[in-house]
């Protein structure tokens, strides 16, 4: 039964859930993305190695899969609502942590926000379709954007919030400010909703089936893409002697790219179901703009501002092309919520491993092609796995 039909919690306002929810989003890559072009200074700093300095972001990220894997337990347990506001919490948590100038609370909160923004990003969906179901598109697309809109702004003033600041921790602990704020705004809408009876849940592990290992393959490609470049693109164009600065708007650059490409490459998917096209067409940008990337990273006129573009528009399409595929694909909202957190889960382990494993590529060669190797693996086993998936809907 849905809970609206309980009729004994009071009325709450799609458009006041929308506005919550939106809030809640905008912090959900704001603390990921603020520390990529700090990345070189904390190394510099603390003494790290790249190895080192990628399990921060790695360890993030593998929380991310570990929590989304137990998302809908904890919502179930709790109540969606207020595990939501709890999970954004954590991020508030964690931006607390690595306000301390130290590797140890620089980790370990990364790690916090991880498994914050793993629950959120499981517990967002459900919220969704129990109070903006007629909505479900324009509130899927708004919240997508919003963490866009969070991840740009944060890349875009790291480094000068830290200069402003007086230090590269003040800069990451910043964030813990609009989570709270946010957690503070849907507080009171998450009291207002009870928490409903456990429900047992029913039907086989998502993993025995060969659509939902399909749709984890896409997600772990196109996550490594997407995580890998988040970590090293910064970096990596420091090392072609582009200051932290500009290396910083160059991320900012490619995070504005995916904004427009997540809210049309669904839609123009959609309109004649012609899905494994378009999910092609936007991983052969990513494809291109990563050997461009590689094998020429300083073109003489548009510089290195055309791959940023093609990149940006692969991995902005990306995602909510995984998610909208096992929405045509599943029978059923169960079987979609199960498909859809594996497939995350998975997309974020593998995308949790890959910046670590970049790092120590980098440590061992003492450059950046090996480490692009990964990405370019990745974008094949994706690849792959659009060939396989296709355009004809799965008969159950």
């Amino acid at each position: 039964m849905n809970r609206a039909d309980i009729g004994t919690r009071p009325a709450v306002r799609p458009w006041v859930v929308l506005l919550g929810v939106l809030a809640l989003a905008v912090n959900l890559r704001a603390s990921l993305a603020g520390y990529p072009p700090l990345l070189q200074t904390v190394r510099a700093e603390l003494g790290a190695s790249a190895s080192v300095a990628g399990l921060v972001q790695a360890g993030a990220v593998l929380m991310m899969g570990a929590a989304s894997f137990v998302g809908s337990t904890v919502g179930a347990r709790f109540g969606r609502e207020r595990a939501l506001g709890g999970a954004v919490g954590l991020v508030a948590l964690g931006g607390v942590l690595r306000g301390v100038p130290a590797l140890a609370p620089l980790i370990g909160g990364s790690l916090v926000i991880g498994a914050g923004i793993g629950l959120a990003g499981v517990l967002l969906t459900g919220v969704v379709k129990e109070h903006l179901a007629e909505r479900a598109g324009v509130a899927t697309g708004g919240y997508v954007v919003a963490m866009m809109i969070g991840a740009t702004v944060a890349s875009g003033v790291a480094v000068p919030l830290a200069i402003v600041l007086g230090g590269w921790s003040f800069s990451l602990a910043v964030w813990a400010v609009p989570a709270v704020l946010a957690v503070a705004a849907w507080t009171p809408i998450a009291r207002r909703i009870p928490v409903p009876p456990r429900a047992a849940v029913a039907g086989a592990p998502p993993w025995r089936d060969p659509f939902a290992r399909l749709a984890a393959c896409y997600q772990a490609g196109t996550s490594v893409m997407f995580y890998g470049w988040l970590t090293w693109l910064s970096p990596y164009y420091e090392s072609q002697g582009w200051s932290a600065g500009k290396a910083g708007l160059l991320l900012a650059v490619w995070s504005v790219t995916q904004i427009p490409a997540a809210l049309l490459g669904p839609a123009l998917a959609q309109r004649r179901r012609r899905w494994r096209f378009w999910a092609g067409l936007t991983l052969s940008c990513g494809m291109v703009g990563t050997l461009g990337a590689m094998l020429l990273p300083m073109p003489p006129v548009l510089g290195p501002w055309l791959w940023v573009v093609l990149m940006g528009i692969a991995l902005g399409a990306g995602f909510p092309l995984g998610l909208t595929v096992i929405a045509w694909r599943t029978p059923d909202g169960a079987a979609s919520a199960a498909t859809s957190g594996f497939a995350l889960g998975v997309g974020y382990t593998a995308a949790g491993l890959a910046p670590l494993l970049m790092g120590v590529l980098i440590d061992l060669t003492g450059g950046f092609p090996a480490a692009f190797v990964v990405l370019l693996a990745a974008g094949g086993l994706q690849g792959l796995a659009i060939v396989r998936i296709g355009d004809r809907p799965v008969r159950r």
